[in-house]
């Protein structure tokens, strides 16, 4: 019986086009060939709709929505060139990954008539506007915002739902990335007002047959397990939901770190390894 292949579903941030990752995208892909990958969706950070909607490193960069915006521009174009270059060595795909701040309703369905990805992933960073996964700070004050972080946790998943109920992205990007400063997480979880959003969201994704990404960057960060964690995993499996890896590289350093870890924590927990390759009708 062959290896499981090396895909993400979720990976190739560059220091290009993203201000918290580093190296070229083109260093990157050449990585992922050199790790045997089979396919890799490259998965940029959508720009920021607004000035105060930007990422902390982006505002201390200077950066405007504007010159975000044009920047995306140039990823995309950067990311089909490569596709072509590579074409014979590796199936890239040119993908965003969305933000589901105020406005985002209308900004998302915006990027897609302009850039035409392959697909998008679903991810949520921000709760009441604000970003809670830069620094343990920042998510105190998300948890402050919100009440307390059982109800961080509940706009979490509410806003996650909203979002994939309008947009259904094809990827819904590191399900439970909400416990990433909790360490109390897995009995956090099985509170029945956390528990149930989780079963309901996973609900929604079966029905819409999307894609969870099993990021792997959660253990680059010294988490004990990668996003998704064991008990929500095991409600993916018993809802037969597909699963593929995805490493969320963010320079050369990080391709496919944790792959072999990944992909036998999905195969202990009775998924297939026939990997399902992302669609959009874009």
């Amino acid at each position: 019986m062959s290896a499981p292949a090396y895909v993400s579903v979720h990976g190739g941030h560059s220091g290009q086009f993203c201000n918290h990752a580093t190296d070229s995208l083109e260093e990157i892909i050449q990585t992922y060939i050199q790790k045997n990958f089979r396919w890799v969706g490259i998965t940029e950070h959508a720009p920021a709709s607004s000035a105060e909607l930007r990422y902390r490193d982006e505002k201390e960069a200077g950066l405007t929505p504007d010159s975000l915006f044009q920047r995306f521009g140039r990823y995309v174009k950067e990311c089909r060139r490569l596709q072509q270059k590579y074409r014979e060595e590796i199936t890239l795909f040119t993908a965003i990954e969305i933000e589901t701040y105020s406005g985002y309703e209308q900004f998302v369905p915006h990027l897609v008539d302009t850039f035409s990805p392959d697909y998008l992933v679903g991810s949520v960073h921000f709760v009441n506007d604000m970003n809670f996964d830069h620094s343990a700070e920042m998510y105190q004050r998300a948890a402050e915002a919100a009440g307390g972080i059982d109800l961080l946790y509940q706009s979490y998943f509410d806003i996650q739902y909203e979002m994939i109920s309008l947009l259904r992205p094809a990827v819904v990007g590191h399900f439970d990335l909400i416990r990433i400063f909790d360490t109390d997480y897995r009995r956090r979880l099985e509170k029945p007002s956390i528990w149930s959003r989780v079963r309901r969201n996973l609900e929604l994704v079966k029905k819409h047959d999307l894609i969870l990404d099993f990021n792997l960057r959660a253990l680059a960060k010294g988490a004990e397990e990668p996003y998704i964690t064991r008990s929500i995993l095991e409600l993916v499996k018993e809802y037969g939901i597909r699963i593929a890896p995805g490493d969320d590289s963010h320079g050369v350093s990080s391709v496919g770190n944790f792959m072999q870890q990944g992909i036998a924590i999905l195969q202990d927990a009775g998924f297939t390894t026939d990997w399902p390759k992302p669609a959009g009708p874009y």
